[in-house]
């Protein structure tokens, strides 16, 4: 098998002296889609900084294209085409959804701007009708197409997305996983996706990480996860089957 896109080994990343992540170890192949489902608080999203490098391991390592990128600045990772649509969203709330998604443009890029924000509108057509409206006046649904979109148009090679249906009505987080699918689908776009919405995270991905307490405590298919009686307890019980 060819190497990982994407190896997390063994890490360990703290906050002072409280240890958030424990000996994690995730892989991520290209042209997958893979997520990290756990509850609130178990470490998914400081996973998620500490492969941009905010905070850093302090020990193990994390590789991108077989290159260590443990101890980069965020913006050299960033550099190297991953992307990141983080959680709450943190879009530009006085700008434009067009200058967001200029801020998002890398400057290597700018030859295909234009065509980069065709694709986004193509993607989510909400935003091509809201283009001059500033993003602190879109609705939640809105802001999180932008913030995805914003992060699209650095040509990413990864795609990091933290809780993309966090808050959202049940519509809309159907469109925005559709839109990952489709993104995957048509243009191979690796994704690495942290979620607590268990079911629509593991029906979307090709494999699935489970964390507990800084932990990854189990991995296998999205499919094999779904049918996981211990999964099912945890994630899924009370909600969609």
């Amino acid at each position: 098998m060819t190497a990982p896109l994407l190896q997390v080994k063994a890490v360990e990343t703290y906050y002072g002296n409280i240890r958030a992540l424990s000996g994690v170890d995730v892989e991520v192949h290209r042209g997958e889609i893979v997520c990290l489902i756990g509850a609130n608080g178990a470490g998914k999203s400081t996973l998620m900084m500490t492969i941009c490098g905010s905070p850093q391991a302090r020990t193990g390592s994390v590789f991108f294209e077989g290159q260590d990128i443990t101890r980069m600045p965020t913006h050299e990772i960033a550099r190297l085409r991953i992307a990141q649509s983080p959680e709450g969203r943190r879009i530009f709330p006085r700008m434009t959804v067009f200058e967001n998604l200029q801020m998002g443009a890398s400057l290597d890029n700018l030859k295909h701007f234009d065509q980069d924000v065709e694709k986004v509108f193509a993607l989510f057509p909400r935003l091509k009708e809201r283009q001059a409206q500033r993003g602190g006046t879109l609705s939640g649904g809105e802001q999180q197409m932008l913030s995805i979109g914003r992060a699209l148009m650095a040509r990413p090679k990864l795609l990091l997305l933290d809780e993309p249906s966090l808050g959202l009505a049940p519509l809309i987080v159907k469109g925005i996983f559709e839109a990952i699918k489709k993104l995957n689908k048509e243009e191979g776009l690796t994704v690495f996706l942290v979620e607590q919405n268990a079911f629509g995270a593991l029906k979307l991905s090709d494999r699935g990480y489970v964390m507990v307490n800084g932990r990854v405590t189990m991995s296998g298919s999205g499919k094999d996860l779904l049918a996981n009686p211990e999964v099912r307890a945890a994630y899924l019980e009370g909600g969609r089957h």
